[in-house]
């Protein structure tokens, strides 16, 4: 069970893998950054803090997934881009792992870059071009919105962790052999009931804040419908 965490433990993975992807989160990392503080702004720069604390007090909930033996909690990939974008939301994920990694030890410190790498920027990266194709189809009301969020948030779940197969398949310290197929359709049935819960979370969080504050939803802001169209958005902004 312990090598289905999304939190990926030392010594599961080997080394050269693991510094290769800590060296691939830094880079990804950096370029975050500089994109992020051309977003940052009044609304932006305190959201940021907001939402990463919110992600982190809500991942030491663990809900149950009894038809796959394992215990489940937020990733955030999806709330994070929704809210604040995808360039600050991998940076407030990346943050809550460093937390959790140095201080809680969810997670090996050795293995930082490869959770950072699923979690904070796949995760979040397939959340936000899922949002950005939904959100050009769906109407921008509370029922498109929470659709938007909970399909996000449940595949980019599923998503991010074939990232781990895909690191496991390149470095893993135990040979599956043949069975590589069978982990990866294992992790993506966990996940896709984690990812339930997940998209659950995360819908009632943006429609909640988006009702309230529409112009504090990043997707709202930054993912403008066509000229054209007479849609109009969550709380009446158009």
């Amino acid at each position: 069970m312990e090598t289905l965490a999304m939190h990926i433990s030392n010594g599961i993975i080997n080394g050269p893998v693991a510094a290769i992807f800590a060296a691939l989160a830094l880079a990804t990392l950096t370029v975050c950054v500089l994109r992020g503080r051309r977003d940052l702004d009044d609304r932006l720069a305190p959201m940021a803090g907001l939402v990463a604390a919110f992600i982190f007090a809500v991942q030491m909930l663990n809900f149950p997934i009894f038809t796959a033996g394992v215990s489940g909690h937020l990733l955030g990939g999806a709330l994070a881009a929704m809210l604040v974008g995808p360039w600050v939301g991998a940076l407030c994920v990346s943050v809550v792992l460093v937390v959790q990694a140095l201080v809680f030890g969810d997670g090996g410190v050795a293995m930082l870059g490869l959770n950072i790498t699923n979690m904070a920027l796949v995760g979040t990266a397939a959340a936000y071009l899922l949002i950005a194709l939904l959100l050009r189809v769906l109407p921008r009301t509370p029922a498109g919105l929470a659709v938007t969020a909970f399909v996000s948030a449940m595949l980019s779940v599923v998503v991010a962790s074939q990232g781990f197969v895909v690191q496991y398949w390149l470095g893993g310290t135990t040979d599956l052999g043949s069975n590589l197929a069978g982990l990866a359709g294992t992790m993506a049935g966990a996940h896709l009931l984690i990812g339930i819960g997940e998209g659950l979370i995360t819908a009632t969080t943006v429609v909640t804040v988006a009702k309230v504050r529409p112009d504090l939803v990043y997707a709202l802001r930054g993912l403008r419908p066509a000229a054209t169209s007479t849609v109009p958005a969550v709380g009446g902004v158009r």
